[in-house]
Formats: C-alpha cells, structure tokens, sequence
C-alpha cells in the first residue's frame, strides 16, 4: 500500500494540532471539552498553548482529543 493510499484513508491526514484543538474550543469551549474528553488540561487554567504543550507530549491524551474531533465533525475536513 503506498504513502498515498494510507492517508487516504486517515481523516486527520493534513489536519494540524492546533486546528483541531482550535475548533473543539472555539464549537465546545473548555468547560464543556472536560466533560467530554476527561483531561485535566482543560480543566485546570485552560489555554490553547498549555494544551498544546501538554497533547504533543501526552500521545495517549492526543489519541482522546483526535477521535473526539473525528466523531464530533462526521469524519469532515
């Protein structure tokens, strides 16, 4: 399978970090993100930076925030 057909198939292929915590904040606000993906990040002094910080060294918190956004948005770009 080639490079090309993988991503394809991924529905955050192209998709960065930042957009998608951007989104969910901004559709959800921090508040109701907690409740939704239990993470202390957004729970305790939520910023974008803090949260990024914390989802790009975390890859188990990073899985949680990407599979709510792909359910969240319908599998949409």
């Amino acid at each position: 399978m080639s490079e090309e057909e993988k991503n394809k198939n991924n529905p955050l292929h192209g998709i960065k970090l930042q957009y998608i915590l951007e989104t969910l904040v901004e559709r959800y606000g921090f508040k109701e993100l907690s409740n939704q993906v239990d993470i202390r990040c957004f729970l305790i002094n939520p910023t974008i930076s803090s949260c990024l910080k914390f989802l790009r060294k975390t890859p188990w918190a990073r899985a949680k925030v990407e599979e709510f956004y792909i359910k969240s948005m319908g599998n949409k770009k």
